[in-house]
């Protein structure tokens, strides 16, 4: 892969960073502890805010592991390694790049 194009991948990712950043800080408040006083929250009421805090911290959990995918490839790209598949060392192809930066393996690795 030539120097420009790891460049717009670099830049690809850094930008897909920098949202998953931005969501953290809105879904911040959503992560918050739920308050146990049944006089100010009714039972469904707090059954449905421990239920968006659970889907918060969900959220939360999925940036996190996309944004570990999304800095193991900039080391790929640091390293060379970036767009070669980690089982059989073959390019992985261009659109399957484009539509996941952080892919590892090519399509017939993914398949099985």
């Amino acid at each position: 892969m030539d120097e420009q194009r790891l460049t717009e991948f670099r830049q690809r990712i850094e930008a897909l960073l920098a949202e998953l950043q931005d969501e953290d800080a809105r879904g911040k408040s959503g992560q918050a502890t739920v308050e146990l006083d049944q006089q100010a929250v009714g039972r469904l009421s707090r059954m449905d805010a421990l239920q968006n805090q659970a889907m918060a911290n969900a959220g939360h959990a999925r940036r996190h592991a996309q944004r570990t995918r999304l800095r193991a490839a900039l080391a790929r790209i640091d390293e060379g390694e970036f767009g070669y598949c980690e089982d059989c060392g073959d390019e992985i192809g261009r659109g399957r790049l484009e539509l996941d930066p952080a892919a590892t393996r090519c399509i017939s690795c993914a398949n099985g």
